[in-house]
């Protein structure tokens, strides 16, 4: 069996853009199966008590210049939107509503490039399908999918599925190993060499860690 990287993401951080574009082929040279898996970060949030607390103004602005530094690291572009943080529920759904055509990834990387790329905001239905429109995909019809319940349940499982696996921001990478064993947590694009090594089979010896309480 190969290996599996199951990818955590929600559209609003800068980081999960960032290992977006270098996840697949990462994957690719290991020989490994990807698995894009959205969720509600502010869900996640909720669920274990982070309450987003304020930066300094010195970390702030060390965090913005860090985010260009590893898109320069990669060689991709980087460009914050004025309306940043969007609120990503509908454009997570939308992106949802896509999978009954195979079409997650393609509406995930067209979320992407207009959040990222593009710096505009998805929490606009009008931005929305245009980039659903740009990507081969029909907007219209996502979201209206993404109106449904079905579409509606489906990420609030996947959010629940996010937090039984005991992850809490975003890029997370669940990964396991081509040679079987328990999948290994990773969070971060500055995690991506460890998703490597985990997939050849490293597996470094940790200390018993108590499970935080629920």
């Amino acid at each position: 069996m190969p290996g599996k990287v199951e990818l955590f993401y929600d559209f609003s951080c800068p980081y999960a853009y960032l290992a977006h574009t270098q996840i697949e082929a990462l994957c690719a040279a290991e020989g490994a199966e990807l698995v894009w898996k959205p969720f509600l970060l502010g869900g996640v949030f909720k669920a274990v008590g982070f309450t987003g607390a304020s930066m300094s103004p010195a970390k702030a602005s060390n965090n913005l210049r860090d985010m260009h530094r590893w898109a320069d690291h990669f060689g991709v572009p980087l460009n914050m939107p004025l309306t940043h943080p969007n609120r990503t529920v509908l454009a997570l759904r939308a992106a949802l509503a896509a999978l009954a055509d195979d079409g997650l990834v393609a509406a995930s990387k067209a979320i992407y490039r207009a959040y990222w790329v593009e710096a505009r905001d998805v929490s606009d239905a009008g931005v929305l399908r245009a980039a659903l429109d740009g990507a081969g995909l029909d907007g219209a019809a996502l979201l209206a999918g993404a109106d449904t319940d079905a579409v509606k349940d489906d990420l609030r499982a996947r959010t629940d599925e996010a937090i039984a696996a005991d992850v809490f921001g975003a890029p997370t990478f669940l990964v396991t190993a081509a040679d079987g064993g328990a999948a290994q947590l990773f969070w971060g694009q500055d995690r991506l060499e460890f998703v490597r090594k985990a997939l050849g089979g490293w597996r470094p010896a940790l200390p018993d860690m108590p499970r935080a309480p629920s």
